[in-house]
């Protein structure tokens, strides 16, 4: 009999996704968000991702052996609750409900859980639903899909899960040991996510513009030291400031935010607009050095013996996504390997526990390779949506496709033009990697400038990250170290600053997703086509969507973002879609 494990996430109010398991495969994933158009899909339950899964695989509920969730009841006899309510001592009602009623969220979420099996044709009676710890589910998601067979260290670092905000521990064949979490407020990530506020971006989603913005900024010009601090093993942020609940927190407009007034009489009033300016520059260069340098001791003190031994590092939850404190780890003497989820964020633990349960249950997962785990459309799919779209799409059907489309883009991006990609399955996690994606050529100038203006409507600073054939990456990195999902940052050589330089970051550097041909032959031929016709087999690529918007998921979503921008140039699978008037 096939084990079937469905992992449905959500329980954090944010990031709802589903994947499945099929025998140790992980046969399917997706988000919610890019089914219902909402980006973060706050507030919801995994439906339309679950309904994609059991679809796909052409499984029916009744097939499922069971639901893992990434959530679970924490124990009054532990320390996690207790922490919470000493910490938060000055919102009474919110320290009691942690010692009292510290499973609420837990119940009214299995609760919610149940409600979206019933609407999916489940027997919740008969369906066993088993809860996995959020910051296990994470550490699941990495150890367990990295394909280490040594001793592992394993680091979880994110907002906060039930109580734990950061996890540390090792994987030895197959099984994952906690050595030490932090709890509620002393949270790193949680930290960065209330600076993220003050500097004018939305928690869960402007980290990456903060970490964007760094570069501009002098780390050195403003101390922000004092938020917090990592002693005798232990993190502790100044809650005089930030990761604030209640009264302390700061509002404005009807809203209130995780700093408090505190911060703002001390650093000045909270930024506004587009424009990436002084002092904000360096706030946000502040708060990335800080953020490095805690990481660093505290993976230091915590790991530092099982990488000493194996050199091997599994690293999930939303602060694995900051690649530039990744970069910094693998600059380590002692790291041989460092495997990062793709989708560390809160979606990517949909996989995280429906992994954990699967090896719990005797069934070891495969190594996870690519990303590509979404739906895909056929060229009969586009011509009817095609067909259906009210703008009348102008289309020609490219024949000989796997020959002749790689071509056909290749001198379009050399002529200077963005073009949409959309092909094969949609990817999992948050990065585009050549399944949804709008490419540009990164050696013509200003590039960058026109899709950032005139496409994805979004801030002028933010950088642009290259996908790069195999070949390229350890001569234009100057490292051999893996990098298939954009989740490090590398310096650059010289020569290739020059020769791509849409790509190249202010400091120099580079988000990379260097591809093998064999888990997206199409993307990867098009970057062959593109180094005959320029010399570089690199394209500049970035997610197939608008400035707040989810990233695309059907033709449909494609065409309608299509003639809401100045894109000219639309590929979906063989069917090329082009303005009026453009030359195809």
């Amino acid at each position: 009999m096939a084990l079937t494990i469905l992992g449905l996430s959500g329980a954090v109010g944010h990031d709802p996704s589903a994947a499945l398991y099929i025998d140790g495969k992980l046969v399917a994933a997706a988000e919610e968000e890019r089914f219902v158009r909402d980006k973060h899909a706050k507030n919801r339950m995994p439906y339309e991702s679950a309904k994609f899964c059991l679809e796909y695989a052409g499984i029916k509920p009744a097939d499922v052996d069971a639901v893992a969730i990434p959530y679970a009841p924490i124990s009054l006899f532990g320390p996690a609750r207790w922490h919470y309510a000493r910490r938060y001592w000055y919102a009474p009602d919110r320290s009691l409900d942690a010692i009292l009623m510290g499973n609420r969220r837990f119940y009214r979420y299995r609760k919610r859980i149940q409600w979206c099996l019933q609407q999916l044709g489940f027997d919740v009676g008969k369906t066993e639903i088993v809860p996995v710890e959020h910051h296990l589910a994470h550490a699941s998601s990495c150890y367990h899909l990295s394909g280490f067979k040594e001793k592992t260290a394993i680091l979880g670092i994110d907002g906060k899960g039930e109580y734990a905000t950061t996890f540390f521990g090792y994987g030895e064949n197959g099984r994952i040991h906690k050595i030490k979490e932090f709890y509620d407020p002393d949270s790193l990530g949680g930290l960065y996510g209330a600076i993220t506020e003050y500097l004018g971006f939305e928690m869960l989603d402007g980290e990456y513009k903060v970490m964007g913005m760094a570069p501009y900024g002098d780390p050195h010009k403003y101390d922000l030291s004092r938020l917090a601090k990592f002693e005798n093993g232990e993190l502790v942020i100044d809650t005089d400031y930030a990761n604030v609940i209640g009264f302390r927190r700061y509002k404005e407009k009807g809203k209130g935010y995780y700093f408090s007034p505190k911060l703002i009489e001390w650093l000045g009033p909270m930024r506004e607009g587009d424009i990436a300016d002084d002092p904000y520059i360096h706030y946000a260069a502040s708060m990335q050095k800080l953020f490095e340098d805690l990481a660093l001791q505290m993976m230091d003190h915590y790991l530092g013996d099982i990488l000493r031994e194996t050199g091997k590092l599994a690293f999930s939850g939303g602060g694995a996504l900051n690649v530039k404190l990744n970069q910094k780890i693998i600059a380590r003497p002692e790291l041989k390997e460092l495997f990062v989820q793709p989708a560390s964020g809160d979606a990517g633990t949909a996989i995280g526990a429906a992994s954990y349960v699967s090896v719990q249950r005797g069934v070891p997962v495969e190594k996870m390779e690519h990303v590509y785990l979404g739906p895909r459309y056929s060229n009969e799919d586009v011509i009817a949506a095609c067909a259906r779209h009210p703008a009348k799409p102008q289309w020609q059907k490219i024949e000989s496709g796997d020959e002749e489309v790689p071509q056909r883009i290749a001198r379009i991006l050399a002529d200077g033009q963005p073009v949409a990609w959309f092909q094969g399955r949609m990817e999992f996690g948050p990065r585009a990697l050549g399944g949804r994606s709008i490419l540009g050529c990164p050696s013509v100038p200003g590039v960058a400038d026109r899709i950032n203006e005139q496409i994805k409507f979004r801030e002028r600073w933010r950088p642009f990250c290259p996908s790069m054939l195999d070949t390229v990456g350890p001569q234009m990195l100057q490292s051999a170290h893996p990098a298939p999902y954009m989740t490090f940052t590398f310096e650059v050589a010289e020569a290739w600053k020059t020769r791509v330089p849409e790509v190249v970051h202010e400091d120099g550097t580079s988000r990379a997703q260097v591809l093998k041909r064999e888990f997206n032959p199409r993307y990867y031929d098009l970057m062959l086509e593109l180094e005959k016709l320029t010399g570089n087999g690199v394209v500049l690529n970035t997610s197939l969507n608008r400035r707040g918007e989810p990233m695309i998921c059907s033709p449909t979503d494609a065409l309608n973002m299509f003639f809401g921008s100045d894109l000219q140039y639309l590929i979906m699978e063989n069917i090329l879609v082009t303005k009026a008037g453009v030359r195809s």
